[in-house]
């Protein structure tokens, strides 16, 4: 039985947006929801915030579909402060149609492709290796069908969804001060320009399996040996994202930046991907703060993980790189904060905090 949370404060609060005037009335745009928790012996030097990615909301760290704990519970138990955040026009962040454009409804298909029944659906190598679903993967299970209820829709432009949450999140980040930001997936492509605009007042980036690879987009189709996958649009111009990050060399558009794709696949059932063009421009913001880049062994992230990795290097970043196989924690795919294990994967991230910050003054 897990140990009795005692929380000193709660409540909610709405960072950015903008007053926009629709039809004679005025309304506010483009605001992020975050909703808090601070326990009551904060141990920690400063807060996670902590981003859902596509078509998920804030549920993901506040409770598994199966009823356990979520990671906003483990961080609070650690003396971490908890900011859990719904993106802008999604969950409790209002969407409005007309400044956010079409959405992308949520998929039962995709989501067992991607996150469920991916050992049975076989689309990638990995995907064989997955253990940890906590529940069937098929409407009509009960873990299943709690999961796919809280899936939500999805503003459709990439590049609006990146502008419109960087600056919601940095308007989030100056409010409460000084973070630690955690992202997952989609979220990945926020978390870069996020940082990059912050720099000092990002204290670490978390980022869990994030929007990638670099440059373009990687097709899931399981094509056989040597390639396994295809090359899809050039969804990320800018390398990690499809909005500006600060490069040295500065650079004034994303097609400054060449890629340049590899001559063969750096191992077996991984994706052949793009590195930019040597000399490579540096990103000088992104080297101001710890970096971890976390990878289930199951995932569909398994197989080109290594490649964002690859570009941040190339580009003066060092972040670490945790596979999660290489330390004992197996059999995870995609959706890891809701899997068996998602304890065990709190702690790797936590002690990797621990060991990258500075503790909190006595």
């Amino acid at each position: 039985m897990a140990e009795a949370l005692t929380i000193a404060r709660q409540g909610y609060l709405f960072a950015g947006g903008r007053y926009e005037t629709v039809g004679g009335k005025r309304i506010l745009t483009g605001q992020l929801y975050a909703e808090f928790q601070i326990p009551q012996t904060v141990l920690q030097s400063y807060p996670v915030i902590m981003v859902h990615g596509g078509s998920q909301s804030g549920t993901n760290y506040t409770g598994t579909p199966d009823g356990r704990d979520g990671w906003a519970q483990h961080f609070l138990r650690r003396g971490y402060a908890v900011y859990v955040v719904d993106q802008v026009g999604r969950g409790r962040s209002a969407y409005r149609a007309g400044f956010h454009g079409p959405v992308r409804e949520p998929d039962v298909d995709a989501a067992q492709q991607r996150f469920v029944a991916i050992k049975r659906q076989g689309l990638w190598p990995q995907a064989a290796l997955h253990t940890q679903w906590p529940g069937g993967d098929a409407p009509g299970d009960a873990v299943f069908d709690q999961f796919f209820a809280s899936q939500l829709p999805t503003i459709a432009d990439f590049a609006k969804q990146q502008e419109l949450n960087r600056d919601a999140l940095v308007a989030l980040i100056d409010k409460i001060g000084p973070a630690i930001l955690l992202t997952h997936s989609q979220s990945g492509a926020f978390g870069w320009p996020v940082a990059d605009a912050r720099p000092e007042a990002v204290k670490a980036l978390l980022q869990v399996e994030p929007s990638g690879p670099p440059f373009y987009e990687i097709g899931l189709e399981h094509v056989g040996p040597p390639e396994f996958y295809h090359a899809g649009n050039r969804a990320r111009p800018w390398g990690l994202a499809s909005i500006p990050l600060t490069y040295d060399p500065p650079v004034s558009s994303p097609w400054e930046l060449v890629p340049v794709r590899q001559a063969a696949p750096d191992g077996p059932g991984l994706a052949r991907g793009w590195l930019q063009q040597e000399p490579a421009r540096q990103l000088p913001n992104l080297c101001k703060m710890p970096i971890l880049v976390l990878t289930g062994e199951a995932s569909y992230h398994a197989v080109y993980d290594h490649l964002t990795v690859k570009f941040l290097e190339q580009a003066g970043v060092h972040p670490t790189f945790i596979q999660l196989k290489d330390v004992g924690v197996r059999g995870n795919g995609h959706m890891l904060m809701l899997e068996k294990n998602n304890a065990e994967i709190a702690a790797v991230m936590m002690d990797w905090l621990e060991r990258s910050l500075p503790a909190k003054a006595a």
